[in-house]
Parts: structure tokens; C-alpha cells; sequence
């Protein structure tokens, strides 16, 4: 996948990053190791690949705030981290003024060369609730996965399916006072048909898994997808709740997800269609 000269700097990626919220300091890096250069280069490519390989429709995104902590909670989709990129890349791309969303990487990515130095220099930290909490304390826009890497292992004919949410989101946004603003990110699937998880494989490389697609590698097909953001929900709480209203919280979030999903995956296979009959 090469890209256009043109897009080695780009001026509207330049400006964007200079008006993000975030106290960089005079040689461009903010207190979390972020750097204002390597998020030109990864919004950059991103960018392209936001506008032009998938060409991504996100709804919704007035419902997201301008400033101030939250929570971007969502499915996963997709056999790798393309449905984080995109979401990411609409934080920055389509709300103003840009917002930089902090993504919680898998622990194997800082077994990865140079992956965990880069992770850090864009914003995305090893997805301990220390590194989540802090972010949020400090005003900023989180972005998570409550289905985790059981999410991404989904197969083709599960791509438009939830599996089992984890709880620690919920305790964290309760305990920081955090709205929640589910999104369902409709496609990733289908960009990445999963047939099958190779886990020895995946052990090997010090990964959870490797997806095999028809084409055998996990490479995106350059399908159109669509991102719906939801109005936030507020909880009431401190975290240490029992078990069972936890779940209760979680399974509203779930509830809310799950019709997100049906409705795009609706809008989504009726604009194919007007597509096709045009």
C-alpha cells in the first residue's frame, strides 16, 4: 500500500496538531512524552487512509465534548487495530477543534521494535487502569474496548456480533467521574474478513493471536466504513459498588452499543445499495 508523495507533509494535519488542547511544551512534547512531530507523521498517514482507502462516515460526533475527560467506549471489529486508527483519526480529523483520543495498547506491543517508542510518541499507553486513570484526571478523551482482544478475534459471520464485555470500564468511569460515549464502528470486518486465529502462531510472536483471512494475511481491503457516536450516559457512583450493579451499568452500555451496531449496519448495506443502483 504506497502513498502519494504528497502526503509525506501535510499542511491541514500540521494545523491540527497545533491546535490540539494538550500543554505541549516549547519542543513539542507534552508531559506525557507525546511529540507534536510524530503526531504529524501518524495523522498523516492516518489521514489518508481516514479519507481515501476507507473513506470513513462518522454520525453522531456533535455528541462528543470539545474538551474535558470522557470516554469513548465501543466494539471491536476487525481482525487487527483498524477500528482504533479510524476512531482516532476522527477524533482528529472531524471535531473542532481536534481532540487527540488516548488509545490502551496490548501489553505485547512494547515486546514489538520501536512499537512501544512510537505508541507512547502518538498517545497510546500500555493498558494498565494507572495509565487510564491518570489521562482521565488530567482532562483528557479516552478510548476503549471493553470486549478487548476477544473483540478482534472475532470471525466473518461474527463481525456484527458483541462478546462479552469486561467491567473494569464502568469502575474507571465511575470513579473519575467520566461520561461515556459509546460508538459502534460498523465495516472492520469486512475490511478484515477473518476466517480463522492462529494462536500458536500468535505465541510465537508474542501476540494473543494472528488472523488468517482468504488472501492468508490480514491486510485491510479498502471497504467504506461508518462510525456512530451516541449521546453520552452518565453513572452514578464511586467504583466500588457490588458486582451486580456493575454488570447493570455494563450491560446498559452493552445494550446501547449493540442497537448502534444494528442501526449502522442497516444505513451501512443500504448506501452499498444505493451505491450499486446508481
Amino acid at each position: 500500500m504506497l502513498l502519494p508523495k504528497s502526503l509525506l507533509i501535510d499542511p491541514e494535519v500540521m494545523d491540527r496538531v497545533s491546535r490540539i488542547e494538550i500543554p505541549f511544551n516549547a519542543f513539542g512534547v507534552d508531559p506525557y512524552g507525546i511529540s507534536k512531530k510524530h503526531l504529524a507523521r501518524q495523522y498523516t498517514i492516518l489521514g489518508w487512509m481516514y479519507r481515501k482507502y476507507f473513506s470513513v462516515k462518522t454520525f453522531g460526533i456533535e455528541h462528543v465534548p470539545p474538551r474535558g475527560r470522557a470516554m469513548l467506549v465501543g466494539n471491536h471489529s476487525g481482525g487487527v487495530a483498524v477500528d482504533g486508527a479510524m476512531v482516532c483519526a476522527s477524533m482528529f480529523l472531524d471535531l473542532e477543534p481536534p481532540r487527540l483520543a488516548h488509545g490502551m495498547a496490548e501489553k505485547f506491543i512494547n515486546t514489538v521494535p520501536l512499537a512501544s517508542l512510537w505508541t507512547n510518541r502518538t498517545g497510546h499507553f500500555t493498558g494498565l487502569p494507572e495509565h487510564a486513570e491518570r489521562l482521565l484526571q488530567d482532562e483528557r478523551l479516552l478510548m476503549v474496548f471493553p470486549e478487548g482482544a476477544r473483540g478482534t478475534a472475532k470471525l466473518y459471520m461474527e463481525r456484527n456480533s458483541l462478546v462479552r464485555f469486561g467491567t473494569g470500564f464502568i469502575r474507571l468511569a465511575l470513579k473519575t467521574k467520566s461520561p461515556i460515549l459509546p460508538f459502534a464502528f460498523i465495516g472492520g470486518g469486512d475490511a478484515i474478513p477473518t476466517i480463522m486465529n492462529s494462536y500458536t502462531l500468535g505465541r510465537l510472536l508474542g501476540a494473543p493471536y494472528v488472523p488468517i483471512t482468504p488472501y492468508l494475511f490480514a491486510i485491510p481491503l479498502p471497504v467504506k466504513l461508518e462510525i456512530h457516536y451516541s449521546a453520552p450516559m452518565f453513572f452514578e457512583g464511586t467504583g466500588s459498588e457490588d458486582d451486580e450493579v456493575i454488570n447493570g451499568y455494563v450491560e446498559r452500555v452493552r445494550d446501547r452499543i449493540a442497537s448502534l451496531i444494528e442501526y449502522g449496519r442497516k444505513h451501512r448495506t443500504s448506501e452499498v445499495a444505493k451505491a450499486l443502483g446508481s
